[in-house]
């Protein structure tokens, strides 16, 4: 009974962990209209990729194709992407579904790496802001 009782919460810890975010407030701001996110107007107009960068990940020297600061909405994302916690995102009520009135798409093969989960890796995308 109590090894049960112990994975359980260990379970959950785990589980409410995964979307819990490791930013200090004043890193992060909140926009409380979508609208006002820069809008994409064409790929072609996207600014052209930058080089490659080596960053430390988890203390592991990782090379990435982008860095993202600023807006995190209507936006394409490829290769490698570090998603700082020095970012402006959708402000919400109840759940962090701030993806849900964004153009963001990110590219299949992309893999996302959050510095407000820990620097956890993403390949499919992350199911905690959809």
């Amino acid at each position: 009974m109590r090894t049960r009782l112990l994975c359980l919460v260990l379970g959950l810890v785990l589980l409410l962990s995964a979307c819990t975010a490791q930013c200090p407030p004043e890193r992060i701001s909140y926009l409380d209209d979508p609208a006002l996110f820069p809008k994409i107007t064409s790929v072609a107009n996207l600014d052209e990729p930058s080089s490659p960068v080596w960053i430390e990940i988890k203390g592991k020297e990782t090379q990435v194709d982008r860095i993202v600061t600023g807006p995190v909405c209507n936006d394409i994302w490829s290769g490698t992407v570090y998603v700082t916690c020095d970012i402006q995102i959708a402000a919400w009520e109840t759940d962090p579904f701030f993806f849900q009135e964004c153009d963001l798409e990110v590219e299949e093969g992309t893999v996302v790496y959050v510095e407000a989960h820990n620097d956890k890796e993403y390949l499919q995308g992350c199911s905690c802001h959809e």
